[in-house]
């Protein structure tokens, strides 16, 4: 049986300039994480660490984000002002990282990517959301839209940041870095947030912004929304493909440094090409789930994941690998709005930032899980055994989607 996707009445379409301010901050709330994971290697040689205690790191920082993002959905939910939260977020996200080019300690790591974790916990509930609710009939599109831009955070900053490696220390490149998100977090305050001019106050739309609800009303939604059996099943899917992109975003660039010998700007050129390829394939994704429905877009998506990691764990230590890279780029990264457009469609309006929130919670707690199992895999059987793991990971994600019903989007 399929589900009809009904296009709210009177709801006015969205502003594609505050579609395309969201996105930026969104690149912005992936570039910091790329850039560590280039880091990664070059820390875990000066603090002399092992592939386990390198999983650890990005471990600690998803339980972080996993325990924050059900309480930030809370906040989400019940507080209008959604441009303010996505300014804190994002200034969250960026300012730990200052903080560790002034370490040489490694609980102090630990702690600085939790931080990051709880800032990241903000993100998503608030712009998701309210880019669906500005563009009801458009959600794969527009949610894939913003992933791009996730996906250009993820390619420049490796590549950028691999090309200032060479002149500068890696504690340098932390210090520079906080600038452009300082910058954006006060655009997004500014333009989504309220605006102080000449004396008289100016907010943007309550649609922009969101309603407000009351505790109350929000703790009367919330066992419904946990019975929901698409929230069970989309979230505990996207944990195991979480598992399977986090551990692969730690491990690759320690494979190509370590094992290929490559240096870390090459090391940055093969992550720009698995995050261009990832731009590449999200909106086609997301409008062909807009029209085609969103099951057998993610179906497809995964089962070809798992296919282009098996290939890579066979092609070992050759040119072969890094074509693989891009090609698993594409699949690995099309699926991530055709899943939240899917979920928002399947869970309650006035919780959607709850909705969101236990996704990325999911999202976190498989993310925190896939490096350091990664690691301990890699440390037993060596590195390369680790992308044939990630295949396994990838299929029990895919079984879940088996049991979700499948959804016919309407048409305008």
């Amino acid at each position: 049986m399929s589900l009809a996707v009904a296009v709210p009445a009177g709801v006015p379409r969205g502003s594609y300039r505050e579609m395309w301010l969201i996105t930026l901050g969104h690149s912005l709330t992936h570039w910091y994480p790329a850039t560590f994971y280039l880091l990664l290697p070059i820390i875990g040689k000066e603090l002399g660490l092992s592939y386990s205690q390198i999983g650890l790191i990005m471990t600690c920082q998803y339980i972080a984000g996993a325990v924050a993002n059900i309480p930030g959905g809370v906040l989400v939910d019940t507080v209008g002002r959604k441009g303010v939260l996505m300014a804190i977020s994002l200034f969250w996200v960026g300012f730990p990282y200052l903080l560790m080019g002034f370490t040489h300690s490694y609980l102090m790591l630990l702690g600085c990517v939790a931080l990051v974790g709880f800032g990241n916990s903000l993100w998503h509930p608030t712009a998701i959301p309210t880019l669906a609710r500005r563009f009801p009939d458009r959600k794969g599109l527009v949610l894939s839209l913003h992933s791009m831009g996730g996906n250009v955070g993820d390619a420049i900053a490796p590549i950028v940041v691999g090309a200032l490696l060479a002149v500068l220390s890696w504690r340098e490149v932390i210090v520079l870095n906080v600038a452009p998100g300082i910058v954006i977090s006060l655009l997004i305050f500014v333009f989504l947030g309220t605006l102080q001019m000449g004396g008289k106050k100016r907010e943007v739309s309550s649609q922009a912004q969101g309603q407000a609800q009351s505790l109350r009303d929000y703790f009367r939604s919330v066992p419904e929304l946990f019975r929901n059996r698409g929230l069970v099943l989309l979230s505990t899917s996207s944990a195991f493909r979480s598992m399977t992109q986090n551990a692969l975003l730690t491990f690759l660039p320690v494979y190509l440094a370590y094992e290929m010998g490559y240096s870390p700007f090459w090391v940055g050129a093969c992550l720009f090409a698995l995050q261009t390829a990832g731009f590449v394939a999200a909106p086609i994704a997301g409008h062909l789930s807009d029209r085609m429905g969103r099951k057998s877009v993610m179906m497809t998506s995964m089962a070809m994941t798992a296919v282009v990691l098996v290939f890579m764990a066979l092609a070992g230590k050759s040119l072969a690998f890094v074509f693989f890279v891009a090609v698993l780029g594409f699949f690995l990264y099309a699926i991530r709005p055709v899943m939240q457009a899917w979920l928002l469609e399947s869970t309650p309006r006035n919780m959607g930032g709850t909705s969101i929130g236990v996704l990325f919670g999911a999202q976190a707690l498989g993310s925190s899980i896939g490096p350091l199992l990664g690691g301990l895999v890699a440390d037993s059987f060596g590195l390369s055994a680790t992308f044939t793991f990630l295949a396994a990971t990838i299929v029990a994600a895919n079984l879940f989607i088996l049991f979700m019903p499948g959804t016919q989007v309407a048409r305008e």
